[in-house]
């Protein structure tokens, strides 16, 4: 989440690139088989498949490797690359479960995040709206753990989607930050038929380690091949004399298996 001002205004005005579907036809017909008899076995195939009842359940793995982890515009991995799988679980009624994980910078003795996520996605009218509760899970280092609160909202204008994000975390025991909110913007443009998109964030923290910490993002994201491509300039506000909160590009490349 990461110059940046104007170019969500220009994705306000205008209006995380939808992957194709693809389908595939097939005839049995013979050549001693009229054309009213494959007319109706296509009625027929066709009525099947409509009354076919959606899954339940889907499942979804993703693995991604990124250049740097950012989050929310501080490095989180020293600058260097990491390895990011993720595996979900979704219900027709709109939950969903997922862990997340990542490596990082050497933690308190540590160098593996694990998020835990439970949550509810939705659509009202024509808003997506997501909540949920992440456990972020810092093996070993226990007095680092913690809980946050996350709600995001999305909404398509004309060929863009724009949306916002707030994040809370309360007051915990053995738990930093301490206390703190998050709330953002981002927004998302493809580039005509191209399958590439113009994508950009800004983003507020205030918690007892940052006192209104804006974040930022601007870069560019594209579906080649089956695989999710990625590359943004990050930055942030953060002066502390930190380095990891340095602007710098990150790039990331992703593969999503569904089942």
């Amino acid at each position: 989440m990461r110059a940046m001002v104007i170019l969500i205004g220009a994705l306000l005005a205008s209006g995380m690139v939808a992957a194709p579907a693809f389908a595939q036809d097939a005839s049995n017909a013979g050549d001693n088989v009229d054309a009213g008899q494959n007319i109706a076995k296509a009625d027929d195939t066709e009525a099947t498949e409509e009354e076919e009842p959606a899954k339940p359940f889907t499942f979804e793995l993703d693995l991604t490797v990124v250049s740097d982890y950012r989050f929310r515009g501080v490095s989180l991995s020293d600058r260097d690359p990491a390895f990011q799988p993720s595996f979900t679980v979704s219900h027709q009624s709109g939950l969903y479960g997922s862990v997340w994980g990542s490596n990082v910078a050497e933690n308190g003795g540590d160098d593996i995040e694990i998020d835990l996520i439970a949550g509810y996605a939705t659509t009202l009218g024509t808003v997506d709206v997501d909540v949920n509760a992440t456990y972020y899970v810092y093996p070993g280092a226990d007095d680092l753990d913690y809980w946050e609160f996350i709600g995001t909202v999305s909404h398509a204008v004309g060929a863009a989607t724009i949306g916002g994000v707030f994040a809370y975390t309360p007051e915990q025991d053995d738990t930093m930050p301490k206390r703190g909110i998050y709330y953002g913007v981002n927004g998302e443009l493809p580039l005509g038929e191209s399958g590439v998109a113009l994508t950009a964030s800004f983003g507020i923290e205030d918690n007892a380690f940052y006192d209104n910490k804006r974040d930022w993002t601007i870069g560019f994201s594209a579906e080649v091949f089956g695989f999710s491509l990625g590359a943004a300039y990050v930055g942030t506000s953060h002066t502390g004399g930190d380095p990891l909160g340095e602007d710098g590009v990150v790039l990331s490349l992703g593969r999503a298996f569904e089942f």
